[in-house]
């Protein structure tokens, strides 16, 4: 008899249906697959009303085009802003000039005071695009499964050759709304399943680790 914890990861690993990644590739069950396009946004609003229609228009243009399904994904993700209040904390002590490091806490404690009264969130866009199995026919998809399992590498082949033409033209698509696009790698890929598995929130720290400058600066 099964212990609740094997039941447990069972139903885990049922429930993601992610078998691996190689390269750029997740491979699914029953020999699926998708890839995944990080998109970059545009601020919609702040466009003129030529550049609106012409944004409305080109979308319209995509989906149209399109031969195959998508899926779009978006995640906001709640931001801990802990992290940057301290580097702020560090950079007023550090301030030589006193007129410097008070203007520095007064951000600070602007920043604080907005957070308490409006959620931070990091918005991310991504664009899915699956292969299924049966795209190489019926024939051949029940000749590579054996006993529910998918041979790998001949699966793989297959559903990287599509994938990669569906992307090519999404991208071609994505050009004309001057969206930037790029396909995750498979360590982009490992962080974001993690991540949305694991909670729902970041640190500010992961945007400024690489921060070696002072947040404000003196005039020369």
């Amino acid at each position: 008899m099964k212990n609740p914890a094997q039941k447990i990861k069972a139903t885990t690993q049922k429930f993601t249906e992610i078998e691996d990644i190689v390269d750029n590739v997740v491979l699914l069950s029953y020999g699926n697959a998708c890839l995944v396009i990080e998109v970059t946004a545009t601020n919609f609003p702040l466009l003129s009303k030529e550049e609106g229609n012409a944004k409305i228009y080109a979308y319209a243009a995509l989906l149209n085009s399109l031969s195959f399904p998508i899926q779009i994904f978006i995640r906001n993700k709640k931001i801990d802003i802990h992290s940057y209040l301290k580097l702020l904390d560090m950079e007023a002590t550090k301030a030589q000039n006193q007129i410097l490091a008070n203007k520095i806490k007064l951000y600070r404690d602007f920043v604080e005071s907005l957070v308490k009264m409006n959620s931070v969130l990091d918005k991310k866009f991504y664009i899915i695009i699956p292969y299924s199995s049966l795209e190489e026919g019926a024939i051949k998809t029940a000749g590579n499964i054996n006993k529910g399992h998918v041979q790998k590498q001949t699966h793989f082949e297959s559903a990287k050759a599509a994938l990669r033409l569906k992307a090519d033209s999404l991208h071609t698509q994505l050009t004309r709304l001057n969206l930037h696009a790029k396909i995750l790698s498979k360590d982009e890929l490992i962080k974001l399943f993690y991540s949305i598995y694991n909670g729902n929130s970041t640190e500010i720290s992961e945007q400024i680790e690489n921060i070696r400058a002072p947040a404000i600066k003196a005039k020369a």
